[in-house]
């Protein structure tokens, strides 16, 4: 049967013409090149594949890490917003009642002025008063001494004068 088997191969190989010695060498020849193209071609591809897939993944860990500092950085941001918010708030609050002290401050000072020179001008009106009733006084009394000295005729003696110009005052004053 072997015989039969191998005769049969051999009766086959002989019908296409197959030439043991060069198949031989054919495959010897083929196997080289498939390991020398493994070898040098193929491997060196797959290697580099590699690389190309760690650099993907290596990226895309980066990319994560960028966009994970990303949101902190935005949420920071925020947060350094709403305190620069919060912050101008109260300064502006603060403002507008360091303003409201002031102007309650300058209304108190211009109510003291405004009563001073109120005072100050009662006080120059009273001794304005005061200076006008002494001068009243003194031309009533120069007149009364003037008026008696026409009426009864005789020339007035500086103790009459005196004297009339008391009773004019003492009656003035009451």
């Amino acid at each position: 049967m072997t015989q039969a088997g191998g005769g049969r191969v051999g009766e086959i190989a002989s019908t296409f013409g197959v030439d043991w010695p060069h198949l031989t060498a054919q495959i010897v020849s083929f196997s080289i090149v498939c390991a020398l193209l493994y070898w040098l071609a193929y491997r060196p591809v797959l290697r580099m594949l590699d690389h190309r897939r760690q650099q993907i993944a290596d990226g895309l860990a980066n990319q994560e890490k960028i966009n994970a500092a990303l949101a902190e950085i935005e949420t920071q941001r925020k947060a350094t917003i709403a305190a620069a918010q919060a912050e101008s708030t109260r300064l502006i609050a603060e403002a507008r009642e360091m303003a409201r002290r002031l102007r309650e401050q300058e209304a108190q000072r211009a109510t003291v002025a405004a009563e001073q020179i109120m005072v100050n001008a009662k006080d120059a009106a009273a001794r304005e008063h005061s200076r006008m009733l002494a001068e009243l006084r003194q031309e009533v009394g120069r007149l009364v001494v003037q008026t008696t000295a026409a009426v009864t005729g005789k020339v007035l003696t500086t103790d009459d004068h005196r004297r009339l110009a008391e009773a004019t005052a003492r009656q003035l004053a009451s």
